[in-house]
This record gives C-alpha cells, structure tokens and sequence, in this order.
C-alpha cells in the first residue's frame, strides 16, 4: 500500500492548488452511489444507535480520530484547513485524504507522515487521468481506495471518526461509508464562485449542508448564506500564528535572501509585498498601477500561480514576482516589507473571502492596505487601510509608506493575539464533543427505555406462567 519513490505526476485541475485541487474537478453524474445510499445514511444519522454514537451507551472519548477530505494538498500552500486540522491532530489521530489526477493506470495510494505533525498520517489517492471525467468511477473508486487502506496498513487507527469535509465534492464517495460518528463540513471559500467550478458543486454542496452535524464558515457571509440550511452553522474566520509571524519583528531575523536579491538594485527603497496564491482573485491592473506610480517603490508578489497564465502577469522594472516560498521563510520576507497588500479584484470569486493573510500580517506588525471586500471592511475595520479605487488605493500606500498609522498597528497586534488557529480550533472541538455527548445521552437514553421495555415484557410473562401460579 505505501508506495516508494517519487510520487507520480499529477496535473492542476483547479485554481486552489496546481497540484491538488484535482478532487473538485470531475463532472457531477447523477451522485452516483448516494442516490442509492442516502435514503440509509440520513435513517442512520437520524437514529441513536449505540454501535455507532456511543460505544454501548458511553460517553464519546475526548480523543475521536478524524478522516480530513481536503481539496488542497497537505504540504502545498498552507492555509485554513492544514493550519485548523494541525492544532486539532495534536490531540486526535488525523488522516489527511488528498484526491489527485495523475498519469496513472489504475488507481493507488501513497501513505505517508506529515513532516513535522506526528499526528498527522497522509492518505494520498491516485486517481487515472484517463477516467478522470467518469464522475460515478472516481466516486467508488476513491472510496474503494480508501476503506482498503483502512482495512489494510491504516487497520485499528482510525475507527468510528468524525468525518471534517472541506472538500464537499467528497461527500458522494465517503459520508455513511466509514462508520463516522459525526460529520462536519469547515466551508472556507465560495468554490463555486471560483473559476471553473466544477458541475454539480452546488447540489453536492447542498448534500453536505443536510449530512452535517454542525457546520464552520470561514465569513460572515458565508455563513449567513448557508443558515437556512443547516441551523448548526457558525462562524469562524481565519486565525493565525502569532509567534511564527511574529518573528518579523525581531530585531535578531535578517530579511530573507529571495527578497533582498530582488531589490539589491534600490536596497532601501520602500517595498509593497503580498503573499498568497496569485489567481483569478487578485487584480492585476491594480499591481500594475501601483508599480508604474512610484518607479521609486518595489512591489512584491510571493506565492504560486493557479488558473493563471504566468505569460499574462503584467511586469514592470519594479515588479517582481518571486514565485512560491515556504511558510517558514514568510516571517522573513514580510519583514523587508514596508507596507502589507491585499490587492484582490471585486469579483465573485472575492464576494466571500475572509483572507487568512490579514492576521498574519497584523501579526508582523506591518501596516496593511487593502481593496474593499465585504469582510476585510467588517472584520478588520479600523486596522486595514481600505480603498475603494485604484487611486486610493495608491494614495493610501504612499500615506503608510511616508506615516504608518501606529495605531493601526497596535491594534492588529491586539486583533491578532486574541485570533490564534489555536483558539478558534478549541472552539470548534467544543462544538464537536457537545454533538457526541448529545449523540452519546441519547444512545444511553434509547438503551434505557428499551432495557424497561424489556423488563417490562419479562415481567408481564412471569405473571402469566404457570410457574409463577404455584
């Protein structure tokens, strides 16, 4: 089952990872093995059953294994779920499913340790390219993959899970399949309004909503739009790392070397940096407006392509595009920066997004300014400088350049040591072991009544025997 050697090729199929996003991608046929399925699945979620809630009527144990199905790859771009699913795997075996395309013939599995997070095992399915379009094949052939893994090498270490959805293109192939306890779907983006969604992600998406259990947002909006779908819905927007991050203000760590050979040519000239994905959700007529207003500025762009030709990016003698770094070197690239950006265009793909960028930069203790999405306006107001325009836009860069806001500053230091990933994911788990303890009170609740109804038939035949007549 673990496979030895390089991993094989897997090619982009969509814009959250260029190599992992490949799950979302297929076609949606008809939700080929639920349609069968559900009709059991929501009778067994609905019923108390002690085999499948409450180990024979105790309580749920605090250290619940956790099946993670995920749309992005565990050691890509780390954002909300790696950063959520890491803290939570401290304390509950974690198995992270990863779903690729890849240029294979028949489907496998890679299984593997999370570097660094001994709690983590990855479970990395390769799925055939050539079948890739075949929605009901990938369906049961990524869970066939996945129950013989854990039948097989992953046997005894993952039994009775909580399910945690990210991805809900995965629902079909494993909610009702894996003996789950629980189900919960941690909703980070508005996928759908991503470019080139996937068919069928919205009915797959409304499945989900029915199956959970309880439900996280990563917006507000989000989660309002999701509310009267499930009434367990709530909302938990991005945290941070405050002690990572916040080694950019360490006197003791250098600027990172990526950066600084950049900007060898002008050393002290202000930089205007970001890091991210660097997709259909930045606005790139602003990256170039900002680089040709200054010549005296640096702007700085960090991270990986996706659904973007990198032919396309504007370029100017001032821009540069530094391309992925890791998460480790972030700290020290952030602190050669002089202004934090969040340059992201006014689309549908930007209508939701909550940015984890905003508290890691906040974090750095570097001034932010930002295009006007709906919740950097409502979560981060009085902190990030918002414009409307892209002369605002400029001109609010230029005025933290010249004069950052210290205030501004302080109070996204504030902001961000009081939203640490650490936090928001023990309250997350808090909302998972108050729905076992209910799953649990009622397992014990529906064995007790039927325990006296037991001994009340017992009773009612003792008096009716001839014995008891002697």
């Amino acid at each position: 089952m673990r496979f030895a050697g390089p991993r094989p090729e897997s090619r982009p199929t969509m814009s959250l990872s260029p190599s992992s996003a490949a799950n979302l991608a297929f076609p949606f046929s008809g939700f080929p093995g639920a349609a069968a399925h559900s009709a059991a699945f929501l009778d067994d979620q609905a019923r108390s059953s002690s085999d499948k809630f409450g180990a024979r009527g105790t309580r749920a144990e605090a250290g619940f294994p956790i099946i993670a199905f995920c749309h992005l790859s565990w050691d890509w771009v780390w954002q909300r779920p790696q950063q959520f699913l890491s803290r939570l795997a401290r304390r509950h075996p974690l198995l992270f499913v990863e779903t690729h395309r890849a240029d294979v013939p028949a489907g496998e599995v890679v299984i593997s340790d999370a570097n660094g997070h001994p709690g983590v095992t990855i479970l990395r399915v390769n799925l055939p390219a050539s079948r890739w379009h075949d929605g009901g094949f990938i369906d049961f052939e990524r869970r066939r993959l996945v129950l013989e893994a854990l039948s097989g090498e992953l046997r005894g270490r993952f039994e009775r899970p909580v399910l945690w959805f990210n991805d809900p293109m995965a629902v079909t192939a494993y909610a009702g399949w894996l003996g789950e306890r629980a189900i919960v779907y941690d909703c980070m983006d508005e996928l759908s309004q991503f470019k080139d969604p996937p068919p069928g992600l919205i009915d797959r998406e409304r499945a989900l909503l029915s199956f959970a259990d309880v439900v996280f947002c990563g917006g507000r909006k989000m989660r309002d739009k999701r509310l009267p779908l499930n009434s367990n819905c709530h909302f938990y927007g991005t945290g941070v790392d405050v002690s990572h991050f916040g080694a950019a203000r360490s006197a003791a760590l250098p600027v990172a070397d990526c950066l600084k050979e950049r900007i060898a040519a002008r050393p002290t000239a202000p930089v205007l940096g970001y890091f991210g994905v660097i997709d259909e959700r930045i606005d790139y007529a602003l990256i170039a407006r900002l680089a040709e207003a200054r010549h005296d500025w640096h702007v700085v762009m960090v991270g990986p392509t996706a659904k973007v030709d990198p032919a396309s990016l504007p370029r100017r003698s001032n821009l540069h595009w530094l391309g992925p770094q890791p998460y480790e070197k972030l700290p020290a690239i952030t602190k050669g920066f002089s202004v934090c950006l969040m340059p992201f265009a006014l689309n549908a793909a930007t209508e939701y997004i909550n940015p984890t960028k905003a508290l890691e930069y906040m974090a750095a203790g570097r001034p932010v300014v930002s295009t006007a999405l709906d919740e950097v306006r409502t979560n981060f107001d009085g902190v990030a400088r918002v414009a409307r325009t892209h002369e605002e836009f400029v001109a609010l860069s230029a005025q933290e350049v010249s004069s950052p806001s210290s205030r501004r500053i302080a109070r996204g230091l504030s902001l961000a040591s009081a939203s640490t990933w650490e936090a928001i994911a023990a309250r997350m788990e808090g909302h998972v072991l108050d729905i076992l303890a209910a799953k649990s009170a009622r397992a014990l609740a529906a064995a007790a009544s039927g325990a006296s109804a037991r001994e009340l038939q017992a009773g009612a035949t003792a008096t009716l025997s001839p014995s008891a007549c002697v």
